[in-house]
């Protein structure tokens, strides 16, 4: 039956559009309870990107490919969030959250803040 599971997962992981949001430690405090986008207030989105690429999810561990956010500025980054994005925040769902990364945390400066995403699904930023 894991099998099954990881299938039913993969499935929706790889077929949905899923966007990575960096967000400021010191305007959201991280809640278990905190199902979609909307539960993370705007003011505390820094940056968040493009859909992501090259998508899996194999033994229980999802992976996509490197990822950018550009030309971003504002608060300092802590946290990382992967959520599906369904055009609103109030249903799209999120996923996983990172707070310990290498790179974490990092100050904006208004240039591109470029993560690489190792094997895994583990950020570098």
């Amino acid at each position: 039956m894991d099998k099954f599971k990881e299938q039913m997962i993969r499935n929706l992981l790889e077929s949905t559009n899923i966007k990575a949001v960096a967000v400021d430690q010191a305007l959201y405090t991280f809640n278990s309870a905190h199902e979609f986008l909307s539960d993370i207030p705007v003011g505390a989105r820094v940056a968040t990107t493009a859909n992501l690429t090259g998508k899996t999810f194999v033994n229980g561990l999802f992976d996509c490919d490197d990822f950018v956010w550009p030309t971003v500025s504002g608060a300092s980054i802590e946290q990382v969030f992967l959520f599906i994005d369904t055009g609103t925040a109030s249903t799209s769902r999120l996923i996983m959250r990172y707070d310990t990364a290498t790179g974490l945390p990092v100050t904006p400066n208004g240039g591109n803040i470029n993560v690489q995403v190792n094997a895994g699904g583990h950020f570098q930023v």
